[in-house]
Order: structure tokens, then sequence, then C-alpha cells
């Protein structure tokens, strides 16, 4: 019988060799270098040394895992969470939190001393509590047919698969307690393997637990909900598709948050912070960077329900804040009036569109916000530098595109001042940050 090759058969033994890791990445992968090469090796910390297997090997890096690690760093804590080498949610678990600052902050200043040329120290880092931290969180539903389970958690690292969590130590301890009992109620639903998605808010004035599901709820399952809802102090909000929201019980009570003294009201549906320590640290940066006086006329562009607008126009002469989503610029213009704040506009627009020739920027601004999403604000920078204000503040959930809108501000005559890293998300490969950037006197 003749035996035909096949190249399927061969099988090739990839490359292991010691290294000892002298710093930690963003990401919190160890960083190791062998003869130049930078090898980024997962779950070691600086100065440990291990014997690694290759699993990327790329001409200027490569990536490797740990076979056996020979010693063990004075900064490598006890993770809280008893799913942290399952759950993908969090990957610095087992780093100590100011080693995690730390290396963020200098991730943070090299990337923008290699795009703009501005070596700035990313510190004093704003931070604050490093476990539950989160008034929102989304949690995955999986259906398992076999067993007839509805699995609730957060995905597993590189994978589709959900780890079916009791509790997470990052959440609010208040959505934290939620998470067995809503599971369990979840999983009495008929209606369970046509479940979404679950989210859990932590408003100021309610706690909320968002379901999305793909079919309408029988009323056995409306009464359930309704004693958990019930039984858990909560409120459940249904949620059938994007436009489509309600309430499960009729109440007047809509959710709340308060930031920097005023109160801003939300749908569920609707972008907050994460972090509400952090955004409370993060809105007093920014009015103490922009140094507001009385006199002053500020643009506030990606302005949301009003987060930074509100608490900047108790200082100011009068703010504009511009929002592309229609519904966040009625919300916004609510919580104005709702604080009895009535030196501030708020307008839907095009934010790549021509904004300093609309009517509303006729006045000229003097000074600017701007809270870009993670793709950043290529379109508004040309723009927005035709406005030539003397402050710009720039905040950012994305430190490669802070780097490259950076560069137009940096090329129109600009100069950035200062740099702060933002711990918003602990225990997480999240980099979110801030820029002040003030016009030089050539500019």
């Amino acid at each position: 019988m003749a035996q035909f090759y096949s190249p399927n058969r061969r099988t090739t033994q990839r490359r292991q060799l010691t290294v000892i890791a002298d710093s930690l990445d963003a990401a919190g992968q160890g960083v190791a270098r062998v003869e130049g090469k930078a090898i980024f090796v997962t779950g070691l910390l600086p100065g440990e040394e291990a014997q690694v297997e290759l699993t990327e090997d790329k001409r200027h890096f490569a990536k490797a895992k740990v076979i056996k690690r020979f010693n063990h760093s004075l900064q490598r804590v006890k993770p809280h969470c008893r799913y942290f080498n399952q759950c993908g949610g969090c990957q610095q678990q087992h780093v100590d939190i100011s080693l995690q600052r730390e290396s963020k902050a200098k991730a943070l200043q090299h990337l923008m001393a290699r795009e703009t040329g501005s070596n700035l120290e990313a510190i004093p880092v704003i931070s604050g509590e490093a476990y539950g931290y989160r008034r929102r969180a989304r949690l995955g539903l999986q259906y398992q047919l076999k067993n007839k389970h509805l699995v609730m958690g957060f995905r597993q690292t590189q994978s589709n698969t959900l780890v079916d969590i009791k509790t997470c130590p990052v959440l609010h301890p208040a959505l934290d307690a939620l998470i067995q009992p809503l599971s369990e109620c979840l999983n009495q639903l008929s209606i369970a393997p046509k479940l979404g998605h679950v989210e859990l808010i932590n408003a100021d004035n309610s706690k909320i637990v968002l379901i999305r599901h793909l079919a309408p709820f029988k009323i056995s399952d409306r009464k359930l909900l309704a004693d958990f809802e019930q039984q858990n102090n909560v409120s459940i909000w249904l949620a059938g598709d994007e436009d489509k929201l309600q309430s499960l019980t009729p109440s007047t009570l809509i959710p709340e948050y308060q930031v920097a003294g005023e109160v801003l009201q939300f749908n569920p549906l609707n972008f907050i912070q994460v972090n509400a320590e952090i955004n409370q640290h993060m809105v007093k940066q920014a009015i103490e960077w922009l140094d507001i006086k009385c006199d002053d006329r500020i643009l506030d562009l990606f302005c949301g329900m009003g987060n930074f607008t509100l608490p900047m126009a108790r200082l100011a002469k009068f703010v504009v804040g511009v929002e592309g989503v229609e519904n966040l610029v009625e919300r916004a213009t609510n919580n104005a009036k709702r604080n009895s704040i009535y030196n501030t506009a708020f307008y839907n627009e095009n934010l790549e569109a021509q904004i300093d020739t609309q009517p509303w920027a006729a006045e000229g601004f003097n000074k600017v916000l701007l809270d870009p999403a993670r793709a950043g604000a290529a379109g508004v920078m040309e723009h927005l530098i035709k406005l030539m204000p003397e402050k710009i503040v720039y905040v950012s959930c994305n430190p490669t595109t802070l780097a490259r809108d950076s560069k137009q501000l940096l090329e129109a005559g600009y100069r950035l001042l200062h740099l702060r890293m933002l711990d918003m998300f602990p225990h997480t490969s999240h980099l979110e940050s801030m820029a002040l950037f003030i016009l030089s006197p050539e500019g």
C-alpha cells in the first residue's frame, strides 16, 4: 500500500528560551529583550525570570507564554477574583495596582513622545479605588441547550465562550450582589433561550437591570421579573430592539447621577462614565486646566448629556455643547434646565462638518473641551483649529488617536502643557488620558 506525504502530519516544535522581564506594557504583559528583540510575555512581571515558549515570532517582536517561572516579584499580588484565570474581563489583577498605573503612564508618555516629540510625564495618575469601581457593566448571556442552562458572565480570554460568574469584585457592591439572584431568576424564564445580554447600572437614585431580548415576554415571565424587581429593590428595563425601551413596572423615577454638584438625568441606554469617582476627578481636572473665568466662552465638543458642560457653565460666561446624537442633545438641554443653568446652548451637529462657520460659533470661543469616542476627532481638528482657542482640553479613551490628533494641534502652533493618565478601568488594558494644549504666543 502506498503511503502519501501529508504536510499536515508535520509538527513544528515551538521555540523555548529563558528570559527576564525588565518592564510591563500597558496590557499587563512582561517585556523581555533577547538580541534586541522585544518579547511580550503574558503573566510575567518585571524582574521575574522564566522559561517561555514563543507563540508568535515576528521580525521586530515576539509573543510568548510562561512554561516555568523561576522567581517571584514582590509586585505580584493575589487576584481578588476567583475567575481571574478564566475571565477575560480583567488582565492585571495579579499586578500590584501601583505598577499597573506606572506602566500605563509610561506607555502613554512613550507613545506621545514617539508620535509628537512632546516628552511629558503622564503623572500624577488620576486614580481612585481599585475594586468596586464599576457602576455599569454588560454581561453576556448564552443558553446551553444540552443542559438547559443560561450562562451569564464575561467572555473568556480570546474566546466567545462565557464564564458563568456569580460575583465580580470590580463591580460596585450593589451590582455585585445582584449577579447570583439575577442569574437564578433569568434561568427560570421561558424566554431564557431568547435573551441577548443584561446591563447592570448603579445610578445615584436607583439600581437598574436592563435586559435585551429577542422575543416577547410571556405573562408568567413578567411576573417572575416583577417579583425579582421588588425583592431586590431594582428597576428593570426591557429592550426589544435598539430603539425601543420600556420599564417593566411603570414609574416616574428617572435614573440620575451627580457630577461636580450637578445632577444629570439619563436614559439607561445612554452612555455614562463607568467609574464615578474618576469621572469626578476628571471633570475637576479639566476645569482647573482651563482656568475658567467669568468672561470665557467655551465650546464642549462630543458633550453627551452635559457631563462637562454643566459644571463648566457654573464658572463661565457661556458654554456651547455640540453632540452628534440627537437624543443626547435633548437630554443635555433638559439637564441644564433642571439644574437652573441658563448660560448654555446645545446643538445636534455633524461634528466633522465646518463647525467654525456655524451661527453658534460666530462669537468665537477662547477655550475648548473635547471628549471623543475611540475613533478620536480627526474630522474635527482642522475646523477646531480655525477657531484658534487659547486652551484646549482633550479627554481620550484611545491613546493612539490622541497622539494622531495631537500632531495637528502641535503643527498649528499649540503646545502640549499637561498630560495625565486616567485609571478609569483598573486591572484592564484600557488606557484613558487627558491633555492640555495652549496656543503658543508665536502661534
